[in-house]
């Protein structure tokens, strides 16, 4: 018996490799700052904002645990607190504090210089077609999960 012989390329592999490599280097760029990524996530996405622990896990695609430990870290940093909301009184929100914000602002460099590296890795002329190619097919084809077993859900939005 032979293994079948692959007709497309395995572009499952192709994309989680790449995500995966690129997630481990965002860590790292991020852990010299004090950062995980998902505390970057609640911070640039909670900074003049007025967002809900609800709202900023669905947007980071975290479960309540994991937002709650994320939140009490960030706390305990002084780069958030949680507050009651404007207008809802029996919902709290994350306001980012100045140093907070200032780590937001700090982060979101880092990312962008991880993000310019990976893009930097490829010739000029092939930058913008990965980016559009990666971009349709996440508004088109490969927008929305379909439901399976044994598959996580990810993120909602991008970082």
């Amino acid at each position: 018996m032979t293994a079948p012989t692959r007709v497309e390329p395995d572009l499952s592999f192709l994309l989680d490799h790449t995500s995966h490599v690129l997630r481990t280097q965002m860590a790292a760029a991020l852990a010299e700052i004090g950062l995980t990524t998902r505390m970057h996530c609640v911070l640039v996405h909670a900074v003049g904002a007025e967002r809900t622990q609800i709202q900023l896990a669905e947007i980071g695609g975290m479960d309540k645990t994991t937002m709650v430990v994320t939140v009490d870290a960030l706390e305990k940093a002084g780069y958030a607190q949680r507050r009651p909301s404007s207008t809802d009184r029996r919902a709290r929100i994350i306001a980012v504090t100045p140093l907070g914000a200032e780590m937001a602002a700090r982060s979101q460099e880092i990312a962008d210089g991880v993000h310019a590296a990976a893009l930097d890795s490829l010739p000029s002329d092939e930058r913008d077609v990965l980016v559009r190619a990666l971009t349709a097919l996440t508004a088109g084809h490969l927008a929305a999960p379909v439901e399976a077993p044994g598959v996580r859900r990810a993120r909602a939005t991008a970082l």
